[in-house]
């Protein structure tokens, strides 16, 4: 199968064109990682400032308290196992989506469509989860500027800071989740009409599994803030 490479991508070889690039990536790969780079300062300043609150604040809500439920199921006594679920569901489509790079480099195309699928299901269901979450935490007087009514005194500053963030930040990461299922559903389109094919490489879907995998290790470290400390 012959490769197709675009005029960004090709090895110049003029006098003042630069020659091969020293980290051998090309250009799409390579934008990529400077766009995910930017992506993560972005949210590290997120989690670094609700760090700050966190441990500058005299109380803070406590996480085995605040999510205990599993919703439609039980309102109370299972602390973290909700989001638990949430994670693993996540890190399995981040093994999906390896997979189906994984056949991209093998011309695989079956493979890809079946691992693309898959891939996007797990997004999905993460993405209900969340939205379950959300509307439970809702219900229990949880939102932005918005806690329920037990807390008292200092405890108001931190849980009402706590809910702010949470929402703020799940948020954002979920939006990341969102827009990496309809990046993927375009790309499982593509893969199905042959556009791949054509170009002879499925470099679009190793780039797209790069972002992929970023929003799963975004998610690690939003877990361990909010659910964990």
């Amino acid at each position: 199968m012959s490769t197709t490479v675009s005029q960004l991508d090709e090895i110049k070889t003029g006098a003042w064109s630069g020659g091969k690039s020293p980290v051998d990536a090309e250009y799409g790969k390579l934008m990529m990682w400077f766009f995910l780079l930017s992506d993560a300062f972005t949210f590290s300043a997120l989690l670094i400032y609700y760090g700050a609150q966190r441990f500058s604040k005299l109380s803070w809500p406590d996480p085995d308290e605040v999510f205990q439920s599993i919703p439609g199921v039980a309102d109370s006594g299972y602390p973290l196992v909700f989001v638990g679920i949430m994670t693993f569901i996540l890190i399995m489509s981040s093994v999906t989506m390896v997979l189906a790079v994984e056949a991209g480099h093998r011309g695989a195309k079956k493979e890809v469509v079946n691992w693309m699928i898959l891939t996007i299901l797990g997004g999905l269901i993460f993405l209900g989860c969340q939205a379950g979450e959300w509307s439970h935490l809702h219900h229990e007087g949880y939102w932005w500027g918005s806690i329920p009514e037990h807390y008292k005194g200092v405890d108001v500053v931190g849980a009402t800071q706590f809910a702010n963030l949470f929402f703020t930040i799940t948020g954002f990461h979920g939006f990341h989740v969102f827009s990496g299922v309809v990046i993927n559903i375009i790309i499982l389109l593509m893969t199905i009409g042959n556009v791949f094919e054509k170009r002879g490489t499925y470099l679009t879907v190793e780039k797209v599994g790069l972002y992929w995998h970023f929003v799963d290790l975004v998610w690690v470290f939003v877990f361990t803030f909010f659910y964990l400390v």
